[in-house]
């Protein structure tokens, strides 16, 4: 498909760009209200599979602090995201940084989101077949509930998107994205200050063994020490 091809490439350019110049303000007021708040580094990266599976550094606003126990480990997630933190998740400040992604040629404006590493060994080889597209800023999981829906769902909206992608569908869902935003809702799995993980979904629900868990996680550390 040509769009896909090509001109999908040249309107990611485009657009990020745009942004990045427009929004440069809001990310200096954000970066400063970051530093205040949560402290340093401003910027937290993160390793996630890109197109093809090629591992890229993820840029976000850091929206937990390093809080740790006695022993030097961190708290939990629910214990080190702040209201400011759950704040700029809520309304996906957060994720501005990831315009330089985009920029890059790491990400797309819409496409399937970038799931963690840890995520993507759970997936089966069909799941897989989203990382043939560049990962989004948004997508059409992200427009259909976001982090409220289960896991099989939301790789099932990703595969779809494979299958529609276009250059009206790519503006309808960023247009639905605004209407979601505004609503500032589907940041989480019920019950849990983040999303859960698929690994750790499939072993809640009996679908792995804790056996199979563990060497998932092996094999997900060995892809990142790899790009280490």
């Amino acid at each position: 498909m040509l769009y896909l091809r090509f001109f999908k490439r040249f309107f990611d350019i485009v657009l990020s760009l745009c942004a990045l110049i427009l929004l440069s303000p809001v990310l200096l007021v954000l970066a400063i209200l970051v530093r205040v708040n949560l402290g340093s580094p401003v910027i937290f990266h993160q390793d996630r599979p890109g197109k093809d599976e090629r591992i890229f550094r993820m840029c976000k606003f850091r929206s937990m602090t390093d809080a740790r126990d006695e022993h030097g480990e961190l708290l939990p997630d629910a214990e080190r995201l702040t209201p400011f933190g759950r704040k700029l998740r809520a309304t996906s400040l957060d994720e501005l940084p990831e315009l330089w992604n985009i920029l890059k040629g790491d990400m797309s404006i819409v496409g399937p989101r970038p799931q963690l590493v840890r995520d993507m060994v759970f997936m089966t080889p069909e799941q897989r077949r989203r990382h043939t597209v560049r990962p989004g800023l948004t997508g059409w999981a992200q427009v259909n509930g976001r982090n409220i829906l289960l896991w099989e769902d939301r790789l099932r909206y990703d595969l779809e998107y494979l299958e529609r992608v276009s250059f009206l569908e790519d503006l309808k869902i960023m247009f639905l994205t605004v209407a979601c935003l505004l609503h500032h809702d589907d940041v989480s799995t019920e019950g849990m200050a983040t999303s859960e993980d698929l690994g750790d979904y499939l072993l809640r629900v009996g679908s792995v063994s804790a056996e199979d868990y563990a060497e998932k996680q092996n094999e997900a550390k060995k892809e990142l020490a790899g790009v280490r």
